[in-house]
């Protein structure tokens, strides 16, 4: 494997100044570094780049700010670890879309293991925490450790089991905006044996949209995924999904047809779940996939030089745009249908997005907002 990185203080402030500015996601952040050689460059094409896209303005977060957010996080004992650094956690890597910087407070040590996330209903029943801590608790003895989304009902029981031997909270919001805020405790219980992780501000309070964000960290951590309870319409049936799109397995937890909380369960067990009524039916799907191992296609976070591609033309961004509606449409359509070069039309979407006039989907989908 080749040798990881490590980010110097001006490339990590860099980083940290890119992905806060307005517009700019993990996948936007990627393919900026990638074409413009690294985020210092990127952060001065931001401009016009949205220009171009159609926005007034794009505000671009100062070296003042990220000083300050980066002062204030090392201040607390949270660390911000970038995408390709040896503490990076390893799967979580691996995925489509992984936070450039993860704000890591706790055993940092603790997300190189193995990983199972337990997540389910937060209006869970007795039956179903008792069961989410009993696995939970069983898996952690069996080595792995435990990753869920601190919310109420299975999350928290998946936690308080597996306080001894190693669980991780991963954070809605900034580590400075627990969520809930009753579980304020519960993390600094996490704390001493696990780590609570985040991609927001230090002080971003969690809104609605957040949590499928959060979600898509919690599979991306872990080589499986454990579904106790889960209703028709459910933030755990978003992890479930995001789990199969990410690879990793999924586990289900079968329940009464009675009981609205197991209906998606039940289903999920119907699409092709792995059932699971004790632990060894997730530690002998897993043992065989952790054996094998795998390697890091390893990535250099700063290029020396930018990407040759050449700049898209005003027809090239008319034809482009022209494409677009509020319908998802893949990218390897827009390259074909257009006419235009891979590089043209990621350049297009580029300024789109920085302009706020796109959105991304799963699998290189994007539709106008």
């Amino acid at each position: 494997m080749a040798d990881r990185v490590k980010l110097t203080d001006e490339q990590r402030l860099d980083w940290l100044r890119l992905i806060r500015s307005d517009n700019v996601g993990p996948r936007t952040f990627r393919e900026l570094v990638n074409h413009f050689g690294g985020a210092r460059p990127a952060l001065e094409a931001l401009p016009g780049l949205a220009r171009r896209g159609g926005a007034a303005a794009a505000r671009i977060c100062s070296q003042a700010e990220a000083e300050k957010e980066l002062k204030a996080a090392r201040a607390r004992g949270v660390d911000l670890v970038a995408l390709g650094e040896s503490d990076y956690p390893p799967r979580l890597q691996m995925i489509d879309d992984p936070p450039p910087l993860l704000a890591v407070q706790g055993r940092i040590e603790c997300l190189a293991r193995p990983l199972v996330a337990i997540v389910g209903s937060r209006n869970a029943s007795a039956a179903g925490m008792k069961f989410a801590a009993r696995i939970a608790r069983e898996l952690g003895a069996a080595g792995y450790g435990i990753v869920s989304g601190l919310a109420r009902g299975i999350d928290a029981a998946a936690h308080r089991a597996s306080l001894e031997t190693g669980t991780v909270a991963v954070l809605a919001g900034g580590h400075d905006r627990i969520y809930p805020s009753e579980h304020v405790e519960l993390v600094g219980e996490i704390l001493p044996h696990g780590a609570a992780v985040s991609e927001m501000p230090l002080t971003w309070e969690p809104r609605a949209h957040d949590f499928p964000r959060r979600n898509r960290i919690i599979s991306g951590l872990s080589v499986g995924v454990v579904i106790v309870e889960a209703a028709r319409r459910s933030g755990s049936l978003i992890t479930a999904r995001l789990a199969g799109e990410q690879g990793r397995e999924v586990f289900a937890v079968p329940g009464s047809p009675l009981d609205p909380r197991a209906e998606g369960t039940n289903r999920l067990l119907k699409q092709g779940a792995i059932l699971v009524t004790e632990v060894n039916d997730v530690i002998e799907t897993l043992a065989p996939i952790l054996g094998r191992g795998f390697e890091l296609p390893m990535e250099e976070p700063e290029r020396d030089e930018p990407v040759a591609g050449g700049e898209p033309s005003d027809d090239d961004r008319g034809r482009i745009v022209g494409l677009l509606g509020p319908s998802p449409c893949s990218i390897d359509d827009l390259v074909r249908l257009s006419r235009a070069s891979p590089a043209i039309v990621r350049m297009v979407l580029l300024e789109l997005e920085l302009a706020g006039r796109i959105e991304r989907h799963g699998g290189g989908l994007v539709s106008l907002v």
